[in-house]
């Protein structure tokens, strides 16, 4: 099958989660773009009562053209999130099992909080531009944050829009890229971030086979719109493989700097509560820093995706 057979096939697919609809379960709300170069809001839902197949499909739509999705107000348990992230397929366990949340595995504590001199939390998450576990075969379809504990400042996160860079890339350096494989390494710059940090634990065995380096493409089509994006990160992403090892590192630090451009960027200013669900097909996203003085609590629970095509 081809690309572009895959890609159509997949657009034309049946719904994701069909659930059969109850009109009871519906709910009055509001889907408003932001005035940014992605990202839409969602106001009026309360994830932490039934939702009916019809909204449901709302929001996935929504995930597919904004690429961000922002529910306000969102005052749902650990258990609710989880369940609401499941309509979108598996949910992957992330490699530090040490910031599981207690009785929740699919959920990744994100904090800056020590409690007796010990990280609650993955504190550095985000530190450099990334696509959640694109290092996995199956990297993730999207994520979703629950701000639980806000700082008064700073706490930002950014989102790159793919889509945009592959599209405003030059033609000759699209021609370049497109059906290269890079290699993608959760290792890539962890020994960097350990050095840096209290966050990040030495890793067993079974963590580190957990996260052997795969190779993905350098332009990937979303599985479900057909769309093309650049699919490299200065994070996970350390060489593009079938060419010089000089000519990999100049070609990837071009790409990095074209991805994030200002003009594909969208800034999150978190409100209390905020329910963040990103597409990680579509997106590059980083972590704006918060003050070490200032707490910041976030639950994260990560969607299985497709191998990259």
């Amino acid at each position: 099958m081809t690309i572009a057979t895959r890609a159509a096939s997949a657009a034309s697919a049946p719904p994701l989660a069909a659930f059969p609809s109850d009109p009871s379960d519906a709910q009055t709300f509001d889907i408003r773009p932001l005035d940014a170069a992605l990202g839409a809001e969602v106001i009026g839902l309360d994830l932490g009562k039934p939702l009916s197949a019809d909204d449901f499909q709302r929001i996935h739509r929504a995930h597919l053209d904004y690429h961000v999705v922002v529910f306000r107000d969102q005052r749902i348990t650990p258990d609710q999130q989880v369940a609401f992230s499941r309509r979108f397929g598996p949910l992957q366990i992330h490699v530090l099992h040490q910031f599981q949340l207690a009785g929740h595995p699919e959920i990744l504590i994100v904090s800056n909080v020590l409690e007796d001199g010990k990280p609650i939390g993955l504190g550095d998450a985000g530190h450099f531009w990334h696509s959640d576990l694109s290092y996995k075969e199956k990297p993730s379809l999207g994520s979703l944050l629950h701000a639980r504990e806000l700082p008064a400042e700073g706490g930002d996160t950014l989102f790159a829009n793919m889509h945009t860079a592959w599209d405003t890339l030059p033609a000759g350096l699209q021609r370049r890229v497109e059906g290269l494989q890079a290699e993608h390494t959760y290792l890539a710059r962890y020994a960097e971030l350990q050095r840096r940090s209290p966050w990040r634990p030495n890793l067993t065995a079974e963590q580190i086979a957990q996260v052997r380096p795969v190779l993905q493409p350098v332009v990937r089509t979303h599985p479900e719109t057909g769309r093309k994006a650049l699919f490299v990160s200065e994070h996970f992403t350390t060489r593009i493989v079938g060419i010089p090892e000089d000519e990999s590192r100049d070609l990837l630090a071009e790409l990095f700097a074209h991805s994030v451009k200002p003009a594909h960027v969208y800034r999150h200013q978190w409100q209390p509560h905020d329910l963040v669900f990103w597409d990680n097909r579509s997106l590059l996203h980083l972590a704006g820093g918060t003050p070490d003085h200032l707490r910041r609590v976030m639950y994260r629970t990560t969607i299985e995706g497709d191998a990259p095509f």
